[in-house]
């Protein structure tokens, strides 16, 4: 692992791998954010096929990059292995940012008060981004400002 993709304790030591909360994408190099390993089963195409082995994976948001998942071994899940599109890949305004309720970037743009009730249904706990989201976070942050 790189020292660009780990982050460390007070004491500057690098945390083990199994801890890291960020690696480098092997195709583009950059450093990514982890996702769990359940979140890829939901998204995966046939996962009983392409397996989804039991490590720490990273979700990669470079939407010039195909790469979608990549695993601590830098073994690679790429766009057209998902059953889901990923909106931070895609042009396509009809994409979904939020996965939950199947908003898109255009539904999102057009009504204001889609955020709002998206809002409530979280503080609510009634949304699934873990499972829904391809990047297995809130899509609170990736509504249109």
């Amino acid at each position: 692992m790189n020292d660009c993709c780990t982050n460390k304790d007070n004491a500057g030591n690098k945390p083990s791998r199994q801890s890291a909360t960020s690696h480098c994408c092997p195709s583009n190099g950059q450093p990514y954010k982890s996702v769990k390993r359940k979140t890829l089963l939901h998204h995966v195409l046939e996962p009983w096929i392409n397996k989804i082995s039991k490590q720490n994976y990273y979700f990669c948001t470079d939407p010039c990059c195909d790469v979608v998942y990549f695993g601590e071994d830098n073994s690679v899940v790429h766009t057209d292995k998902l059953r889901t599109t990923v909106w931070q890949k895609s042009s396509d305004k009809n994409s979904a940012i939020c996965y939950c309720f199947g908003i898109s970037k255009a539904l999102a743009q057009l009504d204001k008060s889609i955020k709002k009730f998206v809002t409530q249904q979280t503080k609510e706990a009634n949304c699934s981004c873990e499972t829904s989201n391809p990047s297995g976070r809130c899509c609170l942050k990736d509504f249109p400002k």
